[in-house]
């Protein structure tokens, strides 16, 4: 028995990959739904803090989370198309105001609550914010392509990085009301955020011009980008710097380079689906039942009121920026899914020593039900829109 423990113990995070990857194949064929919401029960059931056998997360298994996250963020940013929101600019007037509503709306309801108002500002800045990486597994997953699959894609990004530039300057107010220290303050808002996009366009333009003398194949192109991607992430881990902001960066700037990758390299392939699992089981493991408790029944109204305010803003400005009321209501609720973001933006605060889990237990709540809710969402929403590939079927 004792051995057995060992065993456990030792590939307690293997084990787990593998049971989430064959309940994800499964629970696919069997019911069409998302595998990373399967992968994202499973991390739940089998975390620490539910007595399941997956040890205590640390700074290693974070740092991987935050390579996995990573490469899919350049996914994501590599696919933003700069030149259609110069031409369209009312898809970035459609994210900053769904951005801003969403952010007055939820502080009323935590004010309305009687929580602190330092806790309602950092609660409301992280309703804000859209998981990119969620919503590019379900469009890999799905293969869809059409008007809602790019903003959806699009207005995540643009979402989340506006909610990190939010969060990161109430974060300063944060560290400035503790430790009265104003350069603390500067330095964990706008001076991370302009130093982790700096990095990461370096990269971007670094990297392209690198690879083109080069006698290379896209395979290579894509090797290159993902070595690129594990050194950002680390170096921006290492530095305190943001590595989300620095990912995206990176991966926009890469894409205006002029360097393709292939169809075929498209989520970086099995390495893709790999960390994808591993993302998602982590992200689940993070979250404790009874924090989850405590916040559920504020976390749902916030989660409802949230959802409420993305269809009305961007049904508001469909029109304007060319779709239908129908589509801007779906867009709306494919980019429903938050809860990557949020967990990897606490965990960063923590790591600079600004604990705030305990305190925001109704995200805590808002979390598990969009992880495991929200690319379910985002599913049905592409699949309403007509937009999802059909299988391919057995000769």
């Amino acid at each position: 028995m004792t051995e057995l423990i060992a065993v456990l113990k030792d590939g307690a995070w293997p084990i787990t990959i593998f049971i989430a990857w064959y309940m994800g194949e499964l629970a696919q064929r069997w019911t069409k739904l998302p595998r990373i919401s399967v992968y994202a029960v499973v991390g739940f059931i089998l975390a620490s803090s539910q007595s399941g056998f997956l040890p205590p997360t640390n700074s290693s298994t974070t740092l991987l989370a935050n390579i996995a996250f990573g490469l899919l963020l350049f996914e994501c940013g590599y696919r933003i198309n700069l030149h259609w929101l110069r031409t369209n600019p009312w898809i970035v007037v459609t994210s900053v105001t769904e951005s801003m509503f969403i952010f007055i709306t939820v502080y009323a309801v935590m004010i309305w609550f009687a929580q602190s108002q330092m806790i309602a500002l950092l609660l409301a800045a992280l309703s804000t914010a859209s998981s990119p990486a969620t919503i590019i597994r379900v469009i890999l997953e799905q293969r869809s392509s059409g008007q809602v699959t790019e903003r959806a894609l699009h207005l995540s990004v643009l979402n989340s990085m506006l909610a990190v530039l939010v969060f990161k300057m109430i974060l300063g107010l944060v560290v400035f009301n503790t430790s009265g220290n104003v350069w603390d303050a500067i330095h964990i808002s706008l001076m991370v955020l302009f130093a982790s996009a700096g990095v990461g366009a370096v990269l971007g333009m670094m990297i392209p011009t690198l690879l083109r003398p080069t006698d290379r194949t896209t395979h290579d192109n894509t090797l290159a980008f993902t070595i690129t991607v594990i050194g950002l992430v680390a170096l921006t881990h290492s530095l305190k710097l943001s590595p989300i902001f620095a990912v995206l960066i990176f991966g926009i700037v890469a894409r205006h380079r002029r360097v393709v990758l292939t169809s075929s390299q498209r989520g970086f392939g099995s390495l893709g689906e790999l960390v994808s699992i591993f993302l998602f089981v982590f992200i689940a493991a993070k979250l404790a039942w009874g924090q989850v408790y405590a916040g559920i029944w504020l976390g749902l109204f916030i989660l409802v009121v949230r959802q409420l305010v993305k269809a009305v803003v961007i049904s508001i400005f469909a029109k304007l920026s060319g779709i239908s009321w129908h589509k801007g209501w779906l867009v709306g609720l494919a980019t429903a899914p938050m809860s990557v973001s949020i967990i990897l933006m606490l965990e960063q605060a923590r790591y600079r020593g600004v604990d705030l889990v305990d305190q925001l237990s109704p995200l805590i709540a808002i979390a598990l039900m969009l992880e495991i809710l929200g690319p379910v969402l985002s599913q049905l929403a592409l699949r309403w829109a007509h937009e999802v590939a059909e299988p391919h079927k057995e000769v």
